[in-house]
């Protein structure tokens, strides 16, 4: 039994769990290097000074309160890389707990910072999991002590919520996940496909019910195995759920949230098992100094505390997908796909220089890295780096209103050829001189068949289904006064 294991039990399961943890941090400190000055930076889509002139410190605690210029954000964007690498190479964890400690608080306070005024740029649940997992990694401790059992344990209630959340999330949502039908629809409609999920579209519709089956016994039976203190049980469970999150790694691009769940996973294994594995051996462990022990009980009781309003909303039937209770992001409640989309409907945004729009005008496409717009162009494999812009043009198809607050402000900086913009995108069909109009069309895109791709060489192939917004320049009536409203500077 587990039970009664010592921290010398996960000496390996530390070692692997930091250097795990670190890779998402550097994936999530990478984005923000790449993408933050221009979604939120001062001459952002939505910048953040705008938005701390609206909300408090303790509503939104970040480092940015204090002060912030695009050069601070990218000094701590960086810094968070360079954190990240030193927990990466085990650098971290040379000098003693003090010093572990130390750089883990500090790259969960750098990214609380970007999250907390990230608006709807950083509103997935994978940045609330990365927090959370991030501040237990905190109390880890360093390579010369012995690890804490305890917070083994509550890396597995982590593990726990975000598994049986989603699974319930889904029994109480969409109907193709009771008639098995949701994976249908699911590799052709997710938000950002990749190169094999054309292929899982085109699965029979029995193996996707059959993949249906094992996404609920994943999801809401194999999680209580986490909570079990038998070796055989939480190795099986381990092994279930790194399986599980490999088929979706396979068949999508799901940001890091796959990827943080394979970490979480590995506090199910023991050094007994990971030893065949990792050729490494532990010195002599010291135990935990007495103000550790005590900064690990109080995160157990903070921690058990903070969990009312997570099981609440578990047990409740109008269950929130992805939620924090608290702006620390402590412990949160996680969800996905609670509804799957039929339909594939994408906004493709199209620019001119003509200076009069007339039946004649030559109209060309903006390509996005990751979103689908060329039909022959093949999806790419992006995961575990998050295409923050790509994803809320997905939910742009959804529904107009998730484009009201940042649509208008990447139309404007198009017109004006913004480079810090344009980084984001695929390809610039204007590079001498912005377009004089844009506008944005609706299309229906579809998985061609393998007899269509074999014949045109294309991955989609689209409707158009008509207007998406009408075209627009910089002489709207009225575009640059609601700009200049919600904080954009030309």
């Amino acid at each position: 039994m587990l039970g009664a294991a010592t921290g010398g039990d996960y000496y390996l399961t530390r070692w692997l769990f930091q250097r795990a943890l670190a890779g998402i941090y550097f994936a999530g400190f990478a984005a923000a290097v790449n993408q933050f000055r221009p979604l939120l930076g001062t001459r952002g889509l939505l910048p953040v000074p705008a938005f701390l002139q609206r909300v408090g410190f303790w509503s939104t605690p970040s480092l940015f309160h204090a002060h912030y210029s695009d050069t601070f954000a990218m000094t701590l964007a960086w810094t968070g890389v360079a954190l990240a690498l030193f927990g990466l190479s085990g650098f971290s964890e040379s000098f003693g707990t003090p010093v572990s400690m130390t750089i883990w608080a500090l790259m969960w306070l750098l990214y609380l910072s970007f999250v907390n005024v990230g608006q709807t740029w950083y509103s997935f649940g994978w940045e609330s999991l990365l927090l959370e997992t991030g501040f237990l990694a905190i109390f880890l401790g360093a390579r010369n002590v012995a690890p804490p059992v305890v917070v083994i344990w509550l890396l597995r209630w982590v593990l726990f919520r975000l598994m049986f959340g989603a699974g319930l999330i889904k029994l109480r949502g969409d109907d193709c996940w009771r008639d098995l039908t949701c994976l249908v629809y699911h590799y052709q409609s997710q938000p950002m496909p990749n190169p094999l999920s054309w292929y899982f579209h085109r699965l029979p519709v029995r193996v996707h019910k059959l993949g249906v089956l094992f996404n609920h016994f994943t999801e809401l039976v194999v999680p209580f195995g986490y909570l079990i203190p038998l070796r055989p049980v939480l190795y099986v469970a381990g092994v279930f759920t790194i399986a599980f999150q490999g088929t979706l790694i396979l068949s999508g691009n799901l940001s890091w949230l796959n990827y943080l769940t394979i970490v979480l996973a590995i506090s199910l294994f023991d050094d007994k098992l990971l030893s065949r594995f990792l050729p490494i051996t532990p010195g002599s462990l010291e135990p935990l100094a007495a103000p550790h022990q005590v900064a690990v009980m109080g995160l157990a009781m903070g921690v058990a505390v903070l969990s009312i309003y997570p099981i609440r909303n578990m047990l409740s039937p109008g269950q929130r997908m992805n939620a924090s209770f608290e702006p620390f992001h402590l412990v949160n409640t996680y969800g996905a796909f609670g509804s799957v989309s039929r339909e594939r409907d994408e906004v493709i945004l199209e620019g001119t220089t003509d200076e009069t729009i007339t039946p004649t005008s030559v109209w060309k496409e903006y390509e996005f890295k990751g979103k689908p717009g060329d039909v022959k162009h093949r999806p790419p494999l992006v995961a575990p780096y998050h295409m923050r812009l790509d994803w809320l043009m997905w939910f742009a198809g959804l529904d107009p209103r998730y484009a009201e607050p940042w649509m208008l402000p990447l139309v404007a900086r198009l017109l004006q050829n913004d480079a810090a913009v344009l980084g984001l995108m695929r390809t610039n069909p204007f590079p001498d001189r912005p377009p004089r109009f844009i506008r944005a069309r609706f299309y229906r895109y579809e998985f061609t068949t393998s007899a269509e791709k074999k014949a045109t060489g294309a991955y989609w192939k689209r409707t158009l289904l008509g207007e998406y917004f009408r075209p627009l320049s910089l002489d709207a009536p009225g575009l640059i006064d609601e700009l200049e409203r919600q904080g954009w500077r030309r």
